[in-house]
């Protein structure tokens, strides 16, 4: 009965996915790997070189730990959230205060970002290679970068990874997948109902489900809109630096998702976003505190600076200082020609997200989504991101910090980052383009995706590669030369920042000397300059409380007002300043052998002043 019948592979109803490149990825991973392990290098040896804010930020670690305190704000000032103190407590508490303790928190902060970014880059259509070019530059790390990732200081460590995670959230929650049992018939309400468009396509704005979704699925979902909700929140309270990509992820959730979030999703969002910055609001009801005029003040909002050096600090110095191209505390003038390539990769990868949303959607054949959707998806949250980055960027020219010290405050810029995987993507695509013809990419995981060489869109003027001839190619060249050069300038910026390790490290060494002589002198309260005080008090758990005094010796700046009374009511405090140090000049005047007069204690590049017996000097 069955001679003459063919036998169809038992594979051929249901073909195999094509597997994905391990090779690239693999190598992501390990390149991956190689930026956390330079960045555990750098704070095994010392580096960066810690301060009195991240000290701050120690002791209140130290007073939550030791459940004396939890504070809101960063000490002595009503912004600037403490999330990194919270973070580190654990640590604080089981090894003691050190530096170390504090940072490990923010090298695993760093760790997400890199891995939220390759998955980012993923969704957004990038194949592995792009992915791992991402990850690549990510890796790499300059004096300013490896400062504002890893210094516990407030507001920068978590930025990016809180960023990238907000976009790949979004990704998530406006991508259409195939939904098992869809009908194709108008589905009324329900938090994953919708209705579709009279081709058969999903209406944007109104989300694709069953008329009964099942509940794991509706759970899930409501739980990433809850992670929204809760990054978004607890970013606000810590810096609202990151204030850009909220609202343009959000923008995109709103046009894509504003039938669900007229819902439940939106209950869900409400609340969990008023969670994550209840610290925040609680604090500004209790003590009637404004924390937006409070950043505007640090900004320079309260200050003068002309416009031409805010332009040439934002413009020229800030994206090149604040994306890791330059060398340590300034730029050379051939790090400034990312100043100009910035702005025109940020507008290319405008126009070709927007070209994307532009596009007409041709009529799908039934209600199942397409490619094409996925793509404007992918568009719209690169262009998010873009937008993102370009506020930033014109929030801190505007400010007058940009103009006032522009190589400092350019950690500001510290989130431009999380752009990166939007930024390059027009490079990557003319490098690509000479091989092959490739189209604006669909959203990782949707139907497509792994045929993303074969996906076909016109170039300016509506030629592919082989229309373009020569200049396409010598558009893929210039594309190529713009990435070397950006691994490149990088790359030095890097080897910089490695250079700086031995001299760091050998202060910190003379500071672990100055607090053990400090403790031989049995000395437990002293006055020294603001960059002292609270590193000095922290690195001694407290033993040694210092209180702040300008080179005048007049009082100072002391973000605990409680040590400045400790100190005030011991008549034997003494004084310590850096060698050379203006302080330790007018210091020197009051060194003598008479009552009232100093005597000196001289540690290497540090000097102990000891009041003398009232008795005798």
């Amino acid at each position: 009965m069955t001679a003459g019948v063919r036998q169809e592979p038992r594979d051929a109803a249901h073909p195999r996915t094509p597997r994905r490149p391990r090779l690239p990825v693999l190598l992501a991973l390990l390149v991956g790997l190689a930026g956390v392990g330079y960045r555990l290098a750098l704070l095994l040896a010392d580096a960066p070189p810690t301060n009195s804010d991240e000290a701050t930020m120690g002791l209140a670690a130290l007073h939550i730990a030791r459940g004396e305190d939890f504070p809101v704000w960063f000490y002595g000032q009503a912004y600037m959230g403490t999330l990194e103190a919270y973070l580190a407590a654990p640590l604080v508490a089981l090894v003691g205060p050190s530096v170390l303790a504090l940072r490990l928190p923010t090298l695993a902060l760093y760790a997400l970002f890199l891995a939220l970014s390759w998955r980012l880059t993923r969704r957004l259509g990038g194949d592995p290679w792009y992915a791992l070019l991402v990850v690549g530059i990510l890796a790499l790390g300059s004096d300013r970068v490896v400062k504002n990732q890893l210094i516990a200081g407030g507001g920068y460590p978590e930025l990016n990874p809180a960023g990238v995670a907000l976009a790949l959230l979004t990704v998530g929650l406006c991508a259409r997948g195939p939904t098992p049992g869809r009908t194709g018939r108008p589905v009324p309400g329900g938090s994953g109902g919708s209705t579709e468009g009279r081709a058969g396509r999903p209406v944007p704005g109104e989300p694709v489900g069953d008329a009964e979704p099942d509940r794991p699925r509706t759970a899930a979902r409501l739980s990433r809109w809850a992670a929204w909700g809760l990054v978004s929140g607890l970013m606000l309270w810590v810096d609202p630096l990151i204030l850009p990509y909220v609202l343009g992820t959000g923008a995109v959730l709103v046009v894509w998702r504003r039938r669900e979030l007229a819902g439940r999703a939106g209950l869900v969002v409400a609340g969990t976003l008023l969670l994550g910055a209840a610290p925040m609001l609680l604090d500004s009801l209790r003590h009637g505190r404004n924390p937006l005029a409070a950043v505007l003040v640090a900004g320079g909002g309260d200050a003068v600076a002309g416009w031409g050096e805010r332009l040439y600090g934002g413009l020229v110095l800030g994206p090149p200082l604040g994306m890791g191209f330059c060398a340590p505390s300034h730029c050379a003038t051939w790090q400034l020609w990312w100043a100009l390539a910035f702005p025109i990769l940020l507008l290319l990868a405008a126009l070709a997200a927007g070209r994307t949303l532009r596009t007409p959607v041709p009529p799908a054949a039934g209600p199942a989504p397409t490619s094409e959707d996925d793509r404007r998806v992918s568009a719209a949250v690169r262009l998010a991101l873009l937008a993102g980055a370009a506020a930033v960027l014109v929030a801190y020219t505007a400010s007058s910090a940009a103009g006032r010290t522009p190589v400092e405050s350019s950690r500001y810029l510290s989130c431009l980052a999380v752009a990166t995987p939007a930024l390059l993507w027009p490079l990557w695509r003319r490098v690509w383009r000479g091989r092959r013809q490739l189209g604006e990419p669909a959203v990782s995981g949707s139907e497509g995706h792994h045929r993303l060489a074969d996906n076909v869109a016109g170039t300016a003027g509506g030629r592919g590669p082989a229309g373009g001839g020569g200049r396409s190619r010598t558009a893929g060249m210039a594309a190529l030369a713009v990435l070397a050069a950006m691994l490149g300038t990088a790359g030095v910026a890097t080897a910089g920042a490695i250079a700086q390790v031995p001299p760091v490290q050998a202060e910190a060494e003379r500071h672990r000397a100055l607090v053990d002589t400090l403790g031989d002198l049995s000395v437990r309260h002293v006055r020294g300059g603001y960059w002292t005080c609270n590193r000095l008090t922290f690195a001694t758990a407290e033993d040694v409380v210092c209180a702040v005094v300008d080179d005048e010796l007049r009082p100072g700046f002391d973000r605990l007002p409680a040590y400045r009374r400790a100190v005030t009511d011991d008549p034997g405090a003494a004084w310590v300043a850096p060698v050379g140090s203006p302080l330790a000049d007018r210091l020197d005047r009051r060194v003598g052998p008479d009552r009232g007069d100093l005597a000196v204690v001289t540690v290497d590049g540090w000097r102990v002043y000891l009041p003398r017996p009232t008795g005798h000097g």
